[in-house]
């Protein structure tokens, strides 16, 4: 049956959840028509200055001969008013409860409905075991947690991969289904510095991890060779995949923003588990916030205490030398961070940190610009060769004696470094019951006989 008047939609979207929402939503239904994409600058910075794109026809389906064009958000209501759309449904992750009315707003003033998907829509069931791990805002320590549970699944004897959130910024036909096993893999498929971050971590464990921008297609291949899948839902995303079981990090050097941020609030009500992150930072105050907003949120949820554990590489001293840090990119950027891991740790070590903002090199001017809260660290930056010169050239004039690297990318691997780089290293430590694995130890004995 062919529809007349299909509803004409714009996906406000990041290069992820967009892909997610239209591939299960909107992709052969016949009832409408998405005629854009847009791409959220303040997301994905670098990614929306190199032209228009377009998501290819090979992956948008029968209905879509010429592909979907892919736009930047700011020219939203341009789109709405000359395409006359219909709707304009939400789909990205780890923005503000008022941002994201700002969004609708702009949406209704130029005469289009504003939507939000439910995850009872987009969320694919798979045939084995899936074990989510999102958070509230990024940056809490989720991938932290999701390799604990994929290391204590494979001490059990099971086969176990990863299914991670999309970060796909290349080409979207040979991105559409990606393994990742060896560093080969990452430059097999052109990886941006935002995608090694997540992805390196589970090559250095000898861990296997998907990712893409099909993920039927995904889970369909990552079930071939599991008997329990983790998806670790990058941001604060929603799981892509029905959960048997949830964790959701939470953040306590962020009190209030598991009740502020979308979908991170969504995450905390849907949550079969708090993981209450870094303790060993947090103050006794901020805890007894976020402890008072989960209750409200969720009180049927299991809550777990974890310390975020960072150290230096090997033991190094760095007590009295001068360094700059470089720490995770997103987590500093629309994570609204100022600090992360490298600072803490190289603090704890008793290193100088210096000022990098004298030395910063070409497009790192713009995102010191932009995210004003970033005044005493670098952020790993690198959707394109340019961002990644930049990087380098900055990290290379400063007047110091170590590149202390809190990202989880391997920085000697992708840029020219003219001193030594010392790596930090962080993981999580559960500090009473019930604790990671005891949950997941009852998990396995009641899912997986």
């Amino acid at each position: 049956m062919t529809v007349k008047n299909k509803k004409k939609i714009i996906i406000v979207g990041a290069l992820g959840m967009d892909f997610h929402v239209f591939n299960t939503v909107f992709k052969n239904n016949e009832e409408y028509e998405v005629i854009a994409f847009t791409i959220a600058g303040e997301q994905n910075v670098g990614t929306t200055e190199e032209g228009e794109r377009k998501f290819p026809s090979e992956l948008a389906g029968k209905l879509y001969p010429n592909g979907i064009p892919m736009i930047s958000e700011e020219r939203l209501e341009e789109y709405v008013k000359k395409h006359k759309a219909d709707e304009v449904v939400f789909a990205y992750s780890d923005v503000s409860h008022e941002v994201v009315m700002h969004k609708a707003s702009r949406a209704l003033s130029s005469g289009a409905n504003f939507r939000l998907i439910s995850e009872r829509f987009t969320q694919i069931k798979a045939n084995k075991p899936v074990i989510s791990v999102c958070a509230v805002r990024t940056g809490c320590g989720k991938s932290q947690v999701s390799r604990a549970v994929y290391r204590f699944l494979k001490k059990k004897g099971l086969k176990v991969v990863a299914i991670r959130e999309p970060m796909p910024y290349g080409d979207l036909i040979e991105q559409n289904v990606m393994r990742f096993e060896t560093y080969e893999d990452l430059d097999k498929y052109n990886c941006t510095v935002e995608e090694r971050e997540e992805y390196e971590p589970y090559i250095e464990q000898n861990l296997i991890i998907y990712s893409g921008v099909d993920y039927e297609k995904i889970i369909r291949e990552a079930e071939k060779e599991a008997d329990v899948i983790i998806f670790d839902g990058g941001n604060n995303e929603i799981s892509f995949y029905v959960p048997d079981l949830l964790f959701i990090v939470v953040d306590p050097l962020r009190p209030g923003h598991e009740q502020k941020y979308h979908p991170g609030e969504v995450n905390a009500r849907d949550a079969d588990v708090f993981v209450i992150n870094k303790m060993n930072s947090a103050s006794d105050e901020n805890v007894k916030i976020v402890e008072n907003n989960l209750q409200e949120l969720n009180p049927d949820a299991i809550r777990v205490y974890t310390d975020s554990i960072v150290n230096i590489e090997n033991g190094k001293d760095i007590k009295g030398k001068k360094v700059i840090v470089v720490e995770d990119g997103p987590t500093l950027t629309h994570g609204e961070m100022s600090i992360g891991a490298g600072y803490v740790a190289a603090k704890n070590a008793g290193a100088q940190i210096i000022d990098p903002r004298p030395y910063l090199s070409g497009s790192m001017q713009k995102v010191f610009n932009e995210f004003p809260q970033i005044t005493e660290i670098v952020p790993a930056m690198g959707y394109n060769d340019e961002q990644i010169e930049s990087l380098e050239n900055t990290l290379n004039n400063a007047e110091c004696e170590i590149i202390i690297n809190g990202s989880p990318i391997d920085l000697t691997k992708l840029i020219n470094h003219n001193k030594p780089v010392v790596k930090v290293t962080y993981d999580i430590e559960s500090i009473k019951s019930p604790s990671i694995e005891e949950i997941l130890e009852d998990f396995v004995k009641k899912n997986l006989p």
